[in-house]
């Protein structure tokens, strides 16, 4: 073969490095994926607060997008080697193929060296082993699919390696829908929005009661007596509908806060963590049923003092 059929040309290089990019990509978002989804089933107690909808929307929107470019990539390029063996000599080609059999060749071996470690330092957990078989399932995938490839060269696949790669994008296809469940949809996203920052407000509400009742030892009578046009601080409103976030005083030193939410809200009440005026008992965790909600505050007076007054300029 001529020096000249072996050069590589700019569409090689493009397609062969596209081809290499979204692999990487893709096996990165489905090993991320399943390590969500296992944190979903074996949650850690020293992660009261994870998210998984956060956690899976980054990667599932990688997945979506990437894997089905590489698919397409790759089998284009499959069949232009059928058809045009000489390409089978391309360099970059070759380069690639191999450089990704020693990145997958590497992952499997990381993968078996913290295995070891972790078992000789008695740190096998459930959570920690079935990580570790995702990593390995999906680096020998990869590590298969490619060291196939090279052998192969200019020949079609067989039938059993093509029964093997159709189950294996079943496999992508099945992570990518279980992260759609767990993630829940959009149009739900939306409203788990719209009560994360109700929430909000209604601490950022919470802070401005127990403060006022701090500067004038006593409640105010009504949410518009929280105005402050020197500081600008406005009551907030439900961004939802617009409508105006329920306050009562309830007693001297007790009140309440309703709002209407869409979800109910997990075990561990997903609200958007901000500082707590200290002294103000109560159901703080802002867990919520859904639909009309009030939180009942009490101040502790011993806990959280009033401001004394200023002394009068005479």
């Amino acid at each position: 073969m001529s020096k000249q059929t072996a050069k590589s040309s700019p569409r090689d290089v493009f397609m062969y490095l596209l081809a290499t990019i979204t692999v990487y990509f893709s096996a990165y978002s489905v090993i991320d994926l399943v390590f969500q989804y296992i944190n979903v089933g074996f949650p850690d107690a020293l992660n009261p607060y994870y998210d998984a909808g956060n956690a899976i929307r980054w990667p599932l929107a990688f997945l979506v997008i990437i894997f089905p470019v590489y698919v397409w990539v790759s089998s284009f390029l499959h069949k232009e080697l059928v058809k045009n063996p000489k390409n089978g000599e391309v360099k970059i080609r070759k380069w690639l193929l191999y450089f990704t059999l020693f990145a997958a060749a590497l992952l499997i071996i990381g993968d078996l060296v913290s295995l070891i470690y972790n078992f000789l330092g008695g740190d096998l957990t459930t959570r920690f082993l079935l990580k570790v078989l995702a990593i390995l399932a999906v680096a020998a995938a990869v590590f298969w699919y490619y060291l196939y490839d090279l052998r192969s060269g200019k020949k079609k696949f067989s039938s059993g390696a093509k029964v093997s790669v159709k189950i294996a994008i079943v496999c992508v296809a099945v992570v990518a829908v279980t992260g759609f469940f767990i993630a829940g949809s959009p149009f739900r996203q939306r409203l788990i929005k719209f009560d994360d920052q109700k929430i909000s407000d209604l601490q950022n509400i919470q802070w401005r009661v127990v403060n006022y009742w701090q500067q004038k030892n006593v409640l105010p009578s009504t949410i518009g007596d929280l105005r402050d046009d020197i500081s600008g601080f406005v009551p907030p409103v439900d961004p939802q509908d617009s409508s105006a976030y329920v306050y009562t005083a309830t007693g001297e030193l007790s009140f309440g806060l309703c709002a209407n939410f869409n979800e109910a809200s997990d075990d561990k009440a997903r609200a958007v963590i901000q500082p707590q005026p200290y002294g103000v008992s109560g159901n703080e965790s802002w867990a919520h049923p859904a639909g009309n909600y009030c939180f009942s505050r009490t101040i502790d007076p011993q806990l959280y003092k009033p401001i004394a007054p200023a002394p009068m300029l005479k």
